[in-house]
């Protein structure tokens, strides 16, 4: 392709948004609206895998029914939660949850499966993966639990963690891909890039 095609983020994550810029893709942000709390599921797999498509799909139909003008255009949704003693865990309902969450975890491991959902806006095909990456947290006191949970960061992401901020001290390590923790997995959106007959490298700033 001449041009570069447009790539549609439905997620008004500034995570998502940031890792994407910093892997040299600019991204038109549209928020797809989807009630994240009104979709049930048995899994953290399922769940995520539900949302992202559900998110895609949403911002995907609103394009086609405005015309959308970029004759070429991707739209990525994505969904991560958090996997941890048989329970599903997205963000929190409020500080009192993420501290609870925090004294469960500290010193244990968790799964973080974030479901993706990729658009070709151009003939409507759409693929959808799941990158899973088990975390190690950190036996932290409830000093530290205390001062992070005051902080705020844990409390709009899943999981009630992040590794691209203040809770990056407290995961001891990472099993798997470590862009799929902070919101989405960079490999997998190549591979499934791949399968719509694109190159990753056609999205980067400057082609």
């Amino acid at each position: 392709m001449s041009t570069r095609p447009n790539f549609v983020l439905a997620s008004a994550s500034p995570a998502r948004r940031n890792l994407l810029a910093a892997a040299g893709i600019d991204v038109e942000i549209i928020v797809s609206g989807v009630d994240e709390e009104a979709v049930e599921a048995t899994t953290a797999e399922a769940l995520s895998g539900v949302l992202a498509r559900m998110k895609a799909h949403a911002v995907a139909e609103r394009l086609r029914h405005n015309a959308h003008p970029h004759p070429h255009a991707v739209v990525l949704g994505c969904d991560s939660v958090l996997a941890f003693d048989g329970q599903i865990l997205g963000k929190p309902d409020g500080p009192e949850e993420a501290a609870e969450r925090w004294q469960a975890m500290r010193g244990r491991s968790g799964v973080l499966h974030t479901g993706h959902c990729l658009i070709d806006l151009a003939d409507g095909r759409a693929v959808q993966g799941d990158a899973a990456t088990v975390v190690h947290f950190a036996d932290i006191s409830d000093a530290e639990i205390e001062a992070y949970v005051a902080s705020g960061e844990p409390l709009w992401v899943a999981g009630s963690f992040t590794i691209d901020g203040l809770g990056s001290a407290f995961v001891e390590r990472l099993e798997g891909d470590h862009t799929n923790v902070i919101g989405l997995s960079l490999p997998l959106l190549r591979r499934m890039l791949a399968e719509l007959g694109y190159e990753i490298t056609q999205f980067w700033r400057g082609r």
